[in-house]
């Protein structure tokens, strides 16, 4: 028992050679918990030390907890609910590492990017998550990777190309003159790149990939404060002053004055959001692909504002930790801009899903005899930007080289890279820059580019069989008459309602590969789940970092309908939980 405290206070509060707590009541009949030890208040109910911890206090002064179970110590104090949350987060972790090395035994080759080590090397991790390599011939250690350093003293690389390293020590090279990066090394033409054989099973293929982005991740977590009103400037001010490394952390997102608590969904929303900002048209960063096709690329007008590439190298960021995180974006790009993040040749195949009355002329020339129909075409092309129309040689002297039968082929093949470059070099690469900081390009090389769109935009119909499969209760059945409304009200609306539905329990309206049955909550895999809680004249209530819908027990269905479709349609924003 602790030492006596003058006054009086329940024997259920924990007590220990070295702490004492008080309960009290304030002026507003309020109760309130004194620990007369750290000097502190609290409103929360002390509880007990999880069994194996012991408090202690170091020389300074400060209080810091011991687990005599794992031989660990930590700031935070312990409780039964956060060790049991870290139990439960180590063994999905060993879960997913076994089901890892099970995979790439069985689909992986090569399985890392320089090979082995020499004899006598071994490869560690320092406690900031930093890599470094150990020699047990000599017993030094070094940052720089073993592999790699012999590149350095090889003959010098052809003018304008360098040399640079990923966060993993994997050496690519940039070429200046064409503003490309690639693995390849333009001395020898081997592939540095980490080499993984061709995947079918897209779902395999996506596990793998988020055991790769386990690797790269950081510890602890960054927080990121951003409003609703000024979203897009404050979302770049704080992703921009972030380095690579803290940007693999955990996020924690705070818009002001809500009172979300970020176990996921907060920052799902965050990042549906801010992609509806970036990548809006009006921004004159993004133009719309085509006529009819809604997908994205790179607006070639975007220098008229003058920090253009600053945004694309925050945007190329964006969307790297939208992958590396695993959430989805609103809308999504063109399938040539996808192949471009995949590191893949685009040609004139490309052109059909982007501008197919451009893709037809140009097999109409190829198919036919330009001579015989008496057209006359040079090696330069018209574009327009900004109502002022230039000509733009596809070679140098173009607008004097006459397109024959002879060179045509060759004048299809610089046409279509035309179209789909169109002079936006610059702001391709600069979105590079930043993607690649985040996420190198080669971590995404098994997937193609239809795979990419769902990895990053999620799926977008909705199976309502698949939803009603996958969905749990609580303190309501199958049966009940309030989930048989609940369905009838899915089925009546319309496809964008529900995928508002949807957004308003989760997050967002994008749904993961596997659909319902993979959707994911703050402790990992969680189906939506409707729970029977309130009064009937309360609106629904969402949880989306648990997926889960708070419904009333309303008498009618015409009562949960309108207390529904105003939940999914006037609300905004998060409260507690």
């Amino acid at each position: 028992p602790g030492p006596f405290l003058l006054g009086s206070f329940p024997a259920t509060l924990p007590q220990t050679c070295s702490i004492v707590w008080e309960q009290r009541v304030d002026q507003h009949g309020r109760v309130y918990y004194v620990d007369h030890v750290e000097k502190r208040t609290t409103w929360d109910r002390p509880e007990p030390l999880p069994p194996s911890w012991e408090r202690r206090v170091d020389n300074m002064g400060r209080i810091y907890y011991v687990d005599h179970f794992t031989r660990t110590t930590t700031w935070q104090r312990p409780t039964l609910e956060s060790v049991r949350n870290y139990e439960q987060w180590q063994l999905q972790r060993s879960q997913l590492q076994g089901a890892m090395q099970q995979f790439n035994q069985r689909f992986i080759y090569g399985f890392d990017p320089l090979g082995p080590l020499p004899h006598g090397w071994e490869k560690r991790t320092d406690s900031n998550g930093r890599v470094y390599f150990v020699n047990h011939n000599t017993r030094i250690t070094q940052w720089e990777d073993p592999r790699s350093q012999g590149q350095l003293n090889e003959k010098p690389l052809p003018e304008g190309w360098e040399m640079r390293f990923t966060v993993d020590g994997i050496p690519y090279f940039v070429d200046h003159n064409r503003r490309t990066t690639t693995y390849i090394d333009p001395r020898t033409g081997k592939d540095n790149g980490p080499q993984i054989a061709y995947v079918r099973d897209f779902k395999a293929k996506v596990h793998y990939f988020r055991f790769w982005c386990q690797q790269l991740a950081m510890p602890q977590h960054i927080k990121i404060t951003v409003s609703r009103k000024t979203l897009f400037e404050d979302s770049f001010q704080q992703i921009m002053s972030f380095s690579p490394q803290d940007l693999r952390r955990r996020l924690w997102v705070i818009f002001p004055g809500e009172e979300g608590l970020d176990y996921g969904g907060v920052a799902r929303e965050w990042f549906f959001l801010l992609s509806h900002e970036v990548l809006n048209p009006m921004y004159c960063l993004f133009e719309y692909a085509g006529k009819d096709n809604y997908c994205l690329q790179i607006n070639p007008a975007s220098y008229i504002n003058p920090d253009h590439l600053k945004y694309f190298r925050f945007i190329g960021r964006f969307i790297a930790m939208a992958l590396f995180h695993g959430k989805f974006i609103d809308t999504g790009f063109s399938l040539p801009f996808y192949k471009r993040i995949l590191n893949k040749p685009v040609g004139l195949k490309d052109l059909e899903s982007v501008d197919p009355e451009f893709y037809n002329s140009l097999i109409w020339v190829k198919e036919n005899d330009i001579e015989e129909c008496g057209l006359e075409m040079f090696f330069s092309v018209d574009k327009e930007i900004l109502g002022e129309i230039k000509s733009h040689d596809l070679k140098p002297n173009g607008s004097n080289i006459l397109v024959t039968e002879e060179n045509k082929e060759e004048y299809i093949r610089l046409v279509a890279e035309w179209r789909l470059s169109r002079g936006v070099e610059e702001q391709t690469q600069a979105f590079f820059e930043g993607f690649n900081e985040i996420l190198p390009q080669q971590y995404l090389q098994y997937f193609d580019a239809k795979e990419l769109e769902v990895l990053l935009c999620g799926m977008q119909e909705i199976d309502l069989n698949d939803w009603q499969r996958h969905t749990i209760y609580r303190h309501y059945t199958r049966t009940s008459r309030q989930i048989v409304w609940f369905w009838q009200f899915v089925k009546e609306i319309d496809n964008e309602k529900r995928m508002r539905l949807l957004q308003f329990v989760t997050g967002t309206c994008r749904l993961p590969v596997g659909g319902f049955a993979d959707l994911m909550g703050s402790n990992g895999p969680q189906k939506f789940c409707i729970e029977k809680v309130g009064k009937e004249n309360w609106l629904p209530r969402s949880h989306t970092c648990f997926n889960r819908l708070d419904l009333p027990p309303y008498k009618n269905y015409e009562q949960l309908k309108e207390k529904l479709l105003f939940a999914i349609e006037e609300t905004e924003g998060f409260g507690q939980e």
